[in-house]
């Protein structure tokens, strides 16, 4: 497995976290995180840099989650789908140095491995719908 998508499934596993927690910023728990989780300086900080922008960014991207997910609350939402879709977003929207099939496909690989194959089709579908609509608008 390359780095980035194993910094992917960490940054996963600790926006899991902070959302079952309902906390904003990753600092309290980065020490304990990081302690559980030992990686190269490589792969910690590509986690840090995605977890610190999703949670910068995440009213605006559950805005668009909300805004993009007919029928869907977010707080109904898969905890793990609704975590994989921020950092998708997160990617797509203001990560200029990742390719969009990049991000959507990375996002696709970490759903496959942590959640199910509707919610694979689930966040294909939306970070797909983000990506013509709003990247394309930027």
């Amino acid at each position: 497995m390359g780095k980035r998508r194993k910094s992917r499934e960490l940054a996963l596993q600790l926006l899991y976290q902070l959302d079952l927690q309902d906390e904003g910023s990753p600092e309290p728990y980065l020490d304990e995180f990081w302690a559980r989780h030992p990686v190269d300086g490589e792969v910690r900080a590509f986690v840090e840099s995605l977890v610190r922008g999703t949670k910068l960014h995440q009213g605006k991207i559950d805005e668009v989650i909300a805004q993009y997910a007919e029928n869907w609350d977010l707080d109904r939402m898969a905890v793990v789908d609704r975590n994989i879709l921020r950092e998708g977003i997160f990617e797509l929207l203001w990560r200029a140095d990742i390719p969009p099939k990049v991000a959507i496909n990375e996002a696709l690989e970490v759903a496959k491995k942590f959640s199910t194959r509707e919610s694979s089709r689930f966040i294909n579908g939306m970070l797909d719908r983000v990506r013509k609509e709003l990247r394309a608008a930027e």
